[in-house]
């Protein structure tokens, strides 16, 4: 999926790279920003018990899910598998708040 734009709430499957294992898997991901190609993304988990910003089926999600803003990296867009949906205003504004008081 190259030369596309991607933009802040889209949801993509990626090449992730974990750094634990330095295992790559395909993965979903949060758009926060893209510039000059490269995408910076927050990971995506399935798994109920991580903490982070939920994105249920309501979302748009394939499952229950789990926004991990405490993983946020950068991936090129050759590491981009497919776009999925784009999450809604609300759910946009919770991310960056979040974000915000993080840095704060």
């Amino acid at each position: 999926m190259i030369n596309k734009s991607y933009n802040f709430g889209d949801i993509l499957l990626a090449e992730v790279q974990y750094t634990d294992t330095f295992e790559i898997k395909t993965r979903p991901v949060l758009v926060l920003f893209e510039d000059f190609g490269n995408v910076v993304v927050a990971g995506i988990t399935s798994n109920p018990k991580m903490k982070g910003i939920l994105l249920s089926k309501k979302d748009g999600a394939v499952r229950d899910s789990v926004i991990k803003l405490n993983y946020i990296f950068t991936i090129s867009e050759q590491m981009i598998k497919k776009y999925i949906f784009k999450v809604s205003e609300e759910k946009k504004r919770i991310v960056k708040d979040e974000i915000i008081e993080r840095l704060n």
